[in-house]
């Protein structure tokens, strides 16, 4: 049986993101090699680029983005990749700068775009950068440009999801303070909006520094919901006449970590709530009725990404599955599914593998979970293992196609995806459990995790290798440094020393380390002369948030049988086929000769 290809792989780079429905008319942002675009689908035209070519959506707050455009009946309003203004589009003309131009390239960079009910203003986060300080702000705007913005909350660290009430007389927002990440405690703020748009009698409606609060959102009622991890789990609350009470909860997330601007795990409609909840890697839809009781949506997707948007009274949504490539969804009412895209990818099904969730004991007397990929052709032998170490590290391993492990298994290896304690999808309990011990729980759960895949047959120890990328790459650092379980390992972007990367880090991750870092008598994030096999690093020139040098000082001091790879034109992740395929054939050439 021929093995899935590095061409196929680096064919199947299309992503989709930040869904948005204004009526039956769905946007989405598909990440291509060439930058992010706009779409727009309608049932009479299907689908079309909304912007002239070169004009790509994105923005760099934070460096990782998200929020970075609005659609109305009429307008478009998108953060132009290149120089970070906001640009307006009105009837299909060519885009016209509202914002100033900036000082220098990409010195003011603006996030998660909304407009004010009544008006023609916009109100959004700005971040500010001004020589070696970064401001990161709120601010209010007019939609065409005829004026610059004007500061309205500022103080705080950072902000984001500023939500107008559908009356436009209050506004809500998100905001938190360093060393915290958002995902460790946020507070949740109302206020009065002035006639010329800035604010008054702003008051604390949730959250704290032990509690996380995220996606404010308003019925058409102008009831205000939110998400809290205050029970344990990120579920869904209302607040009304100064009371909290409880919308859709359970023993399960209704909430992503907000790593990017713009999520919208749920959606209301009239008395009725859809949101997407997650149970380790698993998503699934679910909808609240009238009297309380939870109905899941028969969809045939595993994972969905954290935007739900209501199209009419259907559901648009970017739905996959271990089978299934990523695709923009369109869900009836009746259960009718339309997928929207398709991958121009030729994949032969019968060379796919399912994952199968695991749940391992760690040495420590705790508990871990993972995914296990056996080989597509599976023997009496043990195979090798390839275990994987998501990035984040706050993220986890969602049960989706994955075409990267796909290829390994192809190739006769067994891939585990670990979801080390740390990681989302578990509950707050488990996604704290990283702090002060990075660099140590991390490892010992993926040495553990293959260590029992080992004792129950499904493993070769002496021939299993560990991959990770960004955060994930300092676990793979450690793990060839304080463990003698992995034979081999291959880090991509990776974090390499804790302290010196945070004081050239964006300003977003400056100080998460902070909460995470471990002092530990080895060392903790000093490799000099201590990594005991074969490492492979990946790196690209162009990467911002992990600095190429770190890198460059490590390949000075490694085991024999170690390379660097640096690849031009690539930032924080691969995004181009040329790169996916030369770099998918160095990590299987390393493994291999290990």
């Amino acid at each position: 049986m021929s093995p899935i290809s590095a061409e196929l792989v680096a064919s199947a780079t299309i992503s989709y993101d930040a869904v948005q429905a204004v009526g039956e008319t769905i946007y989405w942002i598909e990440g291509r090699p060439s930058g992010d675009v706009l779409v727009r689908w309608t049932a009479a035209d299907g689908r079309q680029d909304v912007l002239p070519e070169g004009f790509h959506v994105a923005s760099h707050v934070h460096e990782y983005g998200g929020g970075a455009y609005l659609a109305t009946e009429r307008d478009v309003w998108f953060c132009n990749a290149v120089n970070q203004r906001i640009y307006h589009v009105r009837d299909h003309l060519h885009p016209v700068p509202v914002t100033p131009a900036p000082a220098s390239q990409g010195a003011l960079r603006y996030a998660d775009l909304r407009l004010l009910p009544g008006t023609d203003n916009l109100v959004s986060v700005r971040e500010r950068h001004e020589e070696t300080l970064v401001h990161n702000e709120l601010v209010v705007l007019p939609g065409d440009g005829s004026a610059e913005p004007t500061v309205i909350a500022s103080g705080d660290d950072f902000y984001m999801s500023p939500e107008p009430s559908p009356d436009g007389r209050q506004l809500t927002w998100v905001s938190w303070n360093a060393p915290l990440m958002p995902w460790d405690g946020a507070r949740l703020w109302l206020a009065d909006i002035r006639p010329d748009g800035t604010l008054t009698g702003t008051r604390l409606v949730a959250g704290g520094d032990d509690e996380s609060v995220c996606q404010p959102q308003w019925s058409g009622d102008g009831v205000l919901h939110f998400v809290s991890d205050r029970s344990g789990w990120w579920n869904l609350y209302v607040w009304r006449d100064g009371r909290t009470e409880p919308v859709i909860t359970g023993k399960f997330e209704v909430a992503a970590a907000p790593w990017e601007f713009g999520y919208r795990t749920y959606v209301l409609q009239d008395a009725q709530v859809t949101a997407i909840i997650q149970q380790g890697p698993s998503h699934s839809l679910v909808t609240r009725r009238l009297d309380g009781d939870l109905e899941r949506l028969a969809v045939p997707y595993t994972s969905i990404k954290p935007y739900l948007a209501m199209a009419g009274r259907n559901i648009a949504f970017i739905g996959s599955s271990p089978m299934r490539l990523p695709t923009v969804v369109l869900a009836e009412p009746d259960g009718s599914i339309h997928e929207l895209t398709s991958a121009d990818v030729n994949l032969d099904l019968t060379l796919l593998v399912r994952p199968e969730p695991f749940t391992f004991g760690t040495r420590d007397g705790g508990e871990a979970h993972g995914l296990y990929y056996p080989p597509l052709e599976e023997s009496d032998q043990s195979p090798p293992l390839l275990v994987r170490a998501h990035p984040g590290p706050t993220t986890n391993w969602p049960l989706r196609l994955d075409l990267h492990a796909q290829y390994f298994t192809s190739q006769g290896f067994a891939v585990a995806d670990i979801d080390y304690r740390g990681s989302t999808g578990y509950g707050r309990p488990y996604r704290l459990e990283l702090r002060h011990r990075w660099g140590m729980v991390d490892v010992t759960d993926c040495a553990d995790a293959a260590c029992h895949l080992v004792s129950v047959g499904r493993a070769d120890s002496g021939r299993m290798m560990i991959w990770g990328a960004s955060a994930g790459g300092y676990t793979v650092l450690r793990a060839l440094t304080v463990t003698d379980v992995f034979a081999a390992g291959i880090a991509r972007s990776a974090v390499v020393d804790l302290e010196s990367w945070s004081e050239v880090a964006p300003k977003f991750q400056s100080k998460h380390a902070q909460l995470l870092h471990a002092e530990t008598p080895d060392g903790g994030g000093e490799f000099e002369d201590r990594i005991k096999h074969p490492l492979l690093l990946v790196h690209g020139d162009e990467d911002r948030v992990t600095p190429l040098e770190q890198v460059r000082t490590l390949a000075r001091h490694w085991a024999l049988g170690s390379s660097l790879v640096i690849v031009e034109g690539m930032g924080h992740t691969l995004r181009k086929p040329s790169h996916v395929r030369r770099i998918l054939r160095a990590e299987l050439e390393h493994i291999r000769s290990t």
